[in-house]
C-alpha cells in the first residue's frame, strides 16, 4: 500500500520491536519493520521520514554483531536509535561501547540534562524501562550528552547538525511513563511528519486501491469466519459488491457448529452471499498418520488451495484469492540471516503453492490485529464479533497434538466448548486476547468410579496481549479452573487430567503448534 509519509524501523532483534511499530503507528504515522540487513534500493522504494533502530540482545563488539550493510546515517533523514541502536550509533561513528559496571534491567529513573528537541516535554526525572548489559562509554566526535541514569552516565545523545540521537532506555515500552512523548517528539518535531494515518483514512485507502487492482475480476474470499477474514470480506464487499465471493470451506477441523454459525451470521447479518463446501474427508485423508505441526500447515494450506480451486469454477470471474494475513503473520514467517528467524510457518503465508492460479489480496498484510478490530468498527462490524478471540487458520488441527483423529477432534471440541462457556459465565471472555483447549499426545493412569483409566490429557491456555507479538499467561482465578476441570473431566470421555499453561509469549509461542 502507498503511504504518504512512513517511519523505517530496522530490526535488530529486540523483543519490543513490534512495539516501537505499535507506538508510532497509535500516534499516527505509518510505520513499518524490516531486517537490519536492508539494502539501499529498499530504503530508496521506502523513502522513510525517518529510521530509527531498534533494540537487541548482541553486544556491537561481537563477532556476529548484526551491523546494517549501508551507511544509515547518510540517509538524510533523522535516526534514532533504541539501546542496542544507540551503542551502534556510537559504535559506528567513533565512539565506545563496554561492558556496563552495573548492568541495568527494569525500571530506572531518567534525569534530563536538556529538555528540548527529543526530550521536550519530558519532566527532570522520569521513569524508563531498561534493559542493556553493555554501555556507552565515549561519545562520538560531535555528540552530547542529554539525559542520564545513576548507572548510565550517557543514556541519551544527540548531534543535531546531524540529526541523529540515541538513548539507552526503551521509549516504546508501557514502563516508561513518559516513552511515547519521546517518540512523538522524534516522530512530529525531528522527522516533520504530518499524521493522519487511521482506521478510515486505511480504509479509504484500501478500497481505492482494492477497485484499481482488481478491476472487473473476481475474487473469491477464504472465509475462516474469524476476525481477520470476516473484517476483510467487509471491507472488500464494500469496494466492489458482488464481484466478491465469499467461500467458507468446512475442513472438519473447525470447533463445534461454526461452520453452521459462519453460514447464518453472513447470511442473516452481513447479507452477503456465502458458499460452504463440505471438505471434511479431504482434510481427513490428506492428514492421514501426519504428526509434524509444519507438514500439518503445509498440508493443510495445500488443502485450501485445491478445494478453492474446484469451488471456483463456478465463479469464472475469480482472478484473486483474498486472505486475512496480519503484520505479525508476515514478520515470524520472514527468515533472514539474523535476528528474525522462522518460529513457525504462519497459515496465511506458509503451504500455499508456488502455481496458485489465484493472485492474492491481503488488505491487513501491514496491519497488527487491534488495528483490524478498529477497521471493523469503522465498518459497523458489532463488537460482539469484533472481541471475538483469533482463530487459526489450520483450526483444531494444531491444537490435537500429534495425529490428528475424527476420535480426537471430537474429543477436543467437546472440551473446548465447556471451557469458553465456563470463561463467559465467569464474566472473562473481553479480558483475555485468546482462550483455546489442547489435547496432547500423553496418556495417564487415573481413577474414575473406582475403576483404573488410562486416558488423555488437556491443556487450557488463556493469554493477555494486545497484539500477539508478545503475550502473557492469563492469570484465571483458581475458582472458575476448579469448575472447568471438574466439567471437561466428568463430562468428556476421553480426558482424565487437565494442566493449565502458565507459558509466556516469549519464550514459548501462543498456539502450541
Amino acid at each position: 500500500m502507498l503511504h504518504a509519509e512512513r517511519l523505517l524501523i530496522l530490526d535488530f532483534g529486540s523483543q519490543y520491536t513490534q512495539l516501537i511499530a505499535r507506538k508510532v503507528r497509535e500516534l499516527g504515522v505509518y510505520a513499518e519493520i524490516h531486517p537490519f540487513n536492508i539494502s539501499q534500493e529498499q530504503i530508496h522504494a521506502i523513502a522513510p521520514k525517518g529510521i530509527i533502530l531498534s533494540g537487541g540482545p548482541s553486544s556491537v563488539y561481537g563477532e556476529n554483531a548484526p551491523i546494517p550493510h549501508i551507511d544509515v546515517f547518510a540517509q538524510g533523514v533523522p535516526v534514532l536509535g533504541i539501546c542496542y541502536g544507540l551503542q551502534l550509533v556510537a559504535h559506528q561513528l567513533g565512539g565506545e561501547v563496554n561492558k556496563a559496571a552495573k548492568r541495568e534491567f527494569g525500571r530506572a529513573r531518567l534525569v534530563v540534562d536538556h529538555g528540548d528537541d527529543l526530550l521536550k516535554g519530558i519532566s527532570t526525572e522520569s521513569q524508563m524501562w531498561m534493559s542493556h548489559g553493555d554501555s556507552l562509554t565515549q561519545l562520538p566526535t560531535g555528540f552530547e550528552v542529554i539525559a542520564h541514569t545513576e548507572n548510565a552516565p550517557i543514556c541519551a545523545i544527540r548531534n543535531v547538525e546531524r540529526r541523529i540521537w540515541g538513548v539507552q532506555f526503551h521509549p516504546e515500552v508501557h514502563h516508561s511513563t513518559e516513552g511515547k512523548t519521546v517518540l512523538s517528539n522524534f516522530v512530529y518535531d525531528l522527522c516533520g511528519c504530518v499524521g493522519g494515518w487511521n482506521a478510515a483514512s486505511f480504509i479509504d485507502a484500501t478500497i481505492a486501491e482494492i477497485r484499481a487492482q482488481v478491476g472487473s475480476a473476481g475474487v473469491i474470499c477464504a472465509l475462516s469466519g474469524g476476525v481477520d477474514s470476516t473484517v476483510a470480506a467487509v471491507l472488500i464487499h464494500k469496494a466492489i459488491g458482488d464481484q466478491l465471493h465469499c467461500i467458507h470451506v468446512d475442513s472438519g477441523l473447525m470447533r463445534a457448529g461454526e461452520s453452521e454459525h459462519i453460514e447464518q451470521m453472513f447470511r442473516e447479518h452481513f447479507s452477503m452471499s456465502i458458499e460452504v463446501v463440505n471438505a471434511r474427508d479431504h482434510f481427513m485423508t490428506a492428514l492421514h498418520g501426519v504428526s509434524d505441526p509444519e507438514r500439518k500447515r503445509k498440508i493443510i494450506g495445500k488443502a485450501f488451495i485445491d478445494v478453492f480451486d474446484r469451488a471456483a469454477e463456478k465463479f469464472s470471474d475469480a482472478q484473486f484469492l483474498a486472505q486475512g494475513t496480519l503484520y505479525p503473520d508476515v514478520i515470524e514467517s520472514v527468515s533472514v540471516k539474523g535476528p528474525s528467524v522462522t518460529i513457525k510457518t504462519h497459515h496465511n503465508v506458509g503451504g500455499l503453492p508456488e502455481d496458485m492460479k489465484f493472485k492474492l489480496i491481503e488488505p491487513f498484510r501491514e496491519l497488527f490485529k487491534d488495528e483490524v478490530r478498529a477497521v471493523g468498527r469503522a465498518l459497523g462490524i458489532p463488537d460482539w464479533f469484533i472481541e471475538r478471540h483469533p482463530f487459526p487458520g489450520p483450526g483444531l488441527a494444531i491444537r490435537v497434538l500429534g495425529e490428528i483423529t475424527e476420535e480426537r477432534l471430537n474429543i477436543l471440541r467437546k472440551a473446548d466448548t465447556i471451557y469458553l462457556e465456563e470463561i463467559r459465565k465467569a464474566g472473562l471472555y473481553n479480558e483475555i486476547w485468546q482462550a483455546f483447549a489442547v489435547l496432547l499426545p500423553v496418556q495417564s493412569v487415573g481413577v474414575m468410579g473406582d475403576e483404573r483409566t488410562y486416558e488423555n490429557t488437556c491443556a487450557l491456555r488463556a493469554v493477555t496481549s494486545v497484539d500477539g507479538m508478545t503475550a502473557d499467561w492469563y492469570h484465571m482465578p483458581y475458582d472458575v479452573l476448579a469448575t472447568m476441570s471438574n466439567r471437561i473431566i466428568n463430562e468428556v470421555r476421553g480426558i482424565n487430567r487437565v494442566c493449565y499453561d502458565i507459558s509466556s509469549k516469549p519464550p514459548a509461542t501462543i498456539e502450541w503448534e
